[in-house]
């Protein structure tokens, strides 16, 4: 087994090990520590496809609820050769504290096939996509569970899965994916929401420290959806980016990059590797930066007992899920870095969803300034909320993140009771 199976498959304890400690902080008795450490509910499928070339295959699909004590499931969809049972246990898990950290009514869901989506044509994608979406229509709905994109999934994706959704009850329902295309439906302002409420945080993280984000060095690992936008929104804050890296490697240039230029080359390209001006670092590299800010917008376990000795920043500001390990966690406590967990630095995303889905009830449409307005005001307040406990009780971020979440759940959870 591979390093990065093995830790892969080690994100469920690492997710329970996080939740353990705040339920030691507030107190949990056992019986509750059992309901919020467990999901609620476990589906797993194995569907056929037909292929381009006349034959069928047969894929495994994924859809996992963790807690619903607060309301409707919701969490992403991702394609990937590695998707495994652990993994989007941890991350349905992450997307319960993640909802109460930024108090939204949702619970935590995650889904998955396991597959290359670079190996299949564009048809086979739609097809594959339609049939776990019939598989998984038991669990999913605009009342029961949200699902949204995430890894190798896209807007297109939600378009396969509102439609086929749509197509068994026979009339239109809107409202069962987030991250839809604006014109069936989706929100002006998503695809920016995850690297927005991240920059809204890193702002708000920079007054506390006493940090000028206007000339601070950021490197962002992960050139993808949320490190793209959140490398230039930072730009425009006056910040210098001087590494970002995809899945092929990494660029660096002390005195910064164009962002915009660095965009455009990966789109012709298809990688920022071999971007002129700059030195070409390895994806790991790139963490071990002198830099102010450091971004990790990748996969999970990127930070570790390894690497984050030598990780020379202020602030770590989690755009992807699971970034840090526990032992990472406590290098950094023991080095005064700050981090914002990724249950607050990049809940935009699922909180700008949750206004899609609001709209989509309604059919009433807010336009981008709204969303953004409305955004700003939910994640200063949770970073605010998350930073007095921290001061209060004299913990790190991500401890006092988890008292924050883990609290609203079992509130919620004692409040409604067993049943029956």
């Amino acid at each position: 087994m591979t390093t990065e199976s093995h830790e892969t498959n080690n994100l469920f304890q690492m997710a329970q090990n996080q939740f353990n400690t705040a339920a030691d902080f507030l107190g949990l008795d056992q019986g509750l520590r059992k309901v919020l450490s467990s999901c609620k509910r476990e589906l797993t499928v194995n569907f056929p496809v037909l292929m381009d070339d006349g034959t069928i295959d047969v894929f495994t699909g994924y859809r996992f609820q963790h807690n619903v004590a607060r309301g409707p499931a919701k969490g992403g969809i991702r394609y990937h050769p590695e998707v495994n049972p652990d993994e989007l246990r941890a991350l349905a898990m992450w997307m319960t504290w993640k909802c109460a950290t930024v108090d939204i009514p949702y619970g935590g869901a995650k889904g998955g096939v396991m597959v290359d989506p670079k190996k299949l044509s564009k048809h086979e994608l739609e097809n594959l996509t339609r049939r776990y979406a019939t598989e998984i229509a038991l669990m999913i709905g605009p009342d029961t569970d949200i699902p949204a994109p995430d890894v190798n999934t896209d807007a297109q994706t939600m378009a396969w899965i509102m439609d086929t959704y749509s197509m068994h009850k026979g009339y239109t329902v809107t409202a069962v994916v987030t991250g839809k295309p604006i014109n069936i439906g989706g929100a002006e302002g998503r695809n920016e929401a995850t690297a927005r409420g991240c920059q809204y945080v890193i702002r708000e993280a920079c007054r506390e420290k006493g940090m000028s984000l206007d000339g601070a060095k950021v490197v962002v690992q992960g050139f993808g959806n949320a490190g793209s936008i959140v490398a230039r929104l930072l730009a425009e804050d006056g910040a210098i980016i001087v590494a970002v890296s995809d899945s092929t490697g990494g660029i660096y240039n002390p005195k910064g990059l164009d962002v915009r230029k660095v965009v455009a080359f990966k789109q012709e390209h298809s990688t920022v590797v071999g971007y002129p001006n700059a030195e070409q670092l390895t994806n790991h590299e790139i963490l071990e930066l002198e830099c102010d800010i450091l971004v990790p917008a990748a996969f999970e376990n990127q930070l570790n007992e390894e690497n984050a000795g030598k990780v020379k920043t202020k602030i770590v500001a989690e755009a992807a899920n699971g970034p840090t390990n526990l032992a990472a966690d406590q290098i950094f406590q023991d080095n005064g870095i700050f981090v914002l967990p990724d249950i607050l630095a990049n809940a935009g995303g699922v909180t700008v969803s949750y206004f899609e889905w609001v709209q989509d009830l309604q059919s009433f449409f807010w336009n981008e300034a709204e969303t953004n307005k409305r955004l700003h005001q939910i994640m200063v307040k949770a970073f605010a909320q998350v930073y007095k406990i921290s001061q209060e009780r004299k913990i790190d971020m991500r401890s006092a993140a988890y008292i924050l979440a883990v609290g609203r759940v079992a509130e919620a959870a004692l409040t409604r009771g067993i049943y029956p």
